[in-house]
């Protein structure tokens, strides 16, 4: 009787915490964040304070680093995309030939003709005269809001690193004196849950980069790197990300003029990529830390991703990990920790046999 009503409490604490989410969701995702981050650069405060650097400087430096780490991304993105401007109008022509092909598709195999087309299209246009004006207000008004949310994550991020001690003591004064340690332990484990993923991510993220730059290349992509650069950033948004930056550079190929058989080589570039990426990158970079089985996975993308949006999407697998720690350590809740685990033993035989191998 007792486990049913914990199990009628915790359904009911879900829906509750889905509610809040939903509602507060401008409010907690710069806040989320900011703390995902602040756990990945706890190790670099450390290690500069353990040198006598100030605790307020050290944050300050990590502060720093990640927004170094932004810019020269878009560096790189903003010098690639001045030379993907310079065919620009020969990709419209191509977009324009290819429009011209679908619309005589169409009329071939559906008997509409392109006037008809075109007057769907221009009824489907003419649905207000404001439309363009509201556009317009919703780009700028989502642009000041991405504005307003960085800054929120930079302040939060120098707040938690510096305020971290504190907010370390206030969650082991919540708990009894004999649960500190047990609690300690959990708080080490989270941390160390973000740190491992989002580390490893950046590290693969890089990796891509190369990988795909070297394929896009051989394969004669114009603006190789560029799209090598947008396929490796787009994989912090799992599943998604690498199926939609591939299909922008076969779309783009296209547009530039390639003909079905460079839209294979570059289907055939991911599937090798893909390969190399579950097979060796993941497990030797990212590793089992966030050990999540697939279903799990992608029941936590597709929520946060209908609760957050695409912000959802990228801290969705980082905190359902630390959710199914505290699962694990915490009495009444180990069936639910492992209900979205997964098991270990499997992954960590065959990184062995695969790192015996190698050495």
């Amino acid at each position: 009787m007792q486990k049913i009503q914990l199990s009628v409490y915790t359904l009911l604490f879900l829906v509750l915490s889905i509610g809040i989410l939903f509602i507060a969701r401008e409010f907690l995702i710069p806040l989320a964040l900011s703390t995902i981050l602040a756990m990945l650069f706890i190790p670099i405060c450390r290690w500069l304070e353990l040198r006598g650097m100030h605790r307020a400087l050290a944050a300050i430096v990590s502060v720093l680093v990640l927004v170094g780490a932004v810019g020269l991304i878009v560096f790189l993105l903003s010098w690639q995309l001045s030379g993907f401007t310079e065919n620009m109008d020969k990709m419209k022509e191509q977009g324009l030939a290819l429009f011209q092909q679908l619309k005589d598709w169409i009329d071939s195999r559906l008997g509409i003709s392109p006037k008809q087309q075109e007057k769907i299209i221009e009824e489907q246009g003419n649905g207000g005269g404001g439309e363009s004006g509201k556009m317009l207000a919703g780009f700028i008004s989502g642009t000041f809001g991405v504005m307003v949310n960085t800054v929120l994550v930079i302040v939060y991020l120098f707040l938690f690193l510096y305020f971290r001690s504190r907010i370390k003591n206030f969650i082991l004064k919540l708990v009894p004196r004999d649960e500190e340690g047990h609690t300690r332990k959990v708080i080490h484990q989270s941390a160390k849950v973000s740190q491992k993923y989002l580390g490893g991510l950046a590290l693969m993220i890089v990796v891509l980069w190369i990988l795909y730059g070297i394929g896009f290349t051989l394969i004669g992509v114009e603006n190789a790197i560029f799209f090598a650069i947008l396929c490796g950033i787009l994989e912090i948004v799992p599943f998604v990300g690498n199926l939609t930056g591939t299909s922008l550079t076969a779309f783009a190929v296209l547009a530039q003029g390639g003909g079905g058989e460079k839209v294979l080589w570059v289907l055939l570039v991911y599937i090798v990529v893909q390969f190399i990426q579950t097979y060796i990158l993941e497990p030797l970079v990212v590793g089992d830390q966030v050990n999540i089985n697939p279903l799990f996975t992608i029941m936590v993308l597709v929520a946060g991703e209908l609760i957050w949006g695409i912000a959802g999407m990228v801290m969705a697998i980082p905190l359902l990990g630390i959710v199914k720690i505290v699962c694990d350590n915490v009495p009444g809740l180990e069936p639910y920790g492992y209900l979205i685990g997964t098991d270990k033993k499997k992954k960590t035989r065959y990184i062995g046999k695969f790192r015996k191998t190698s050495t």
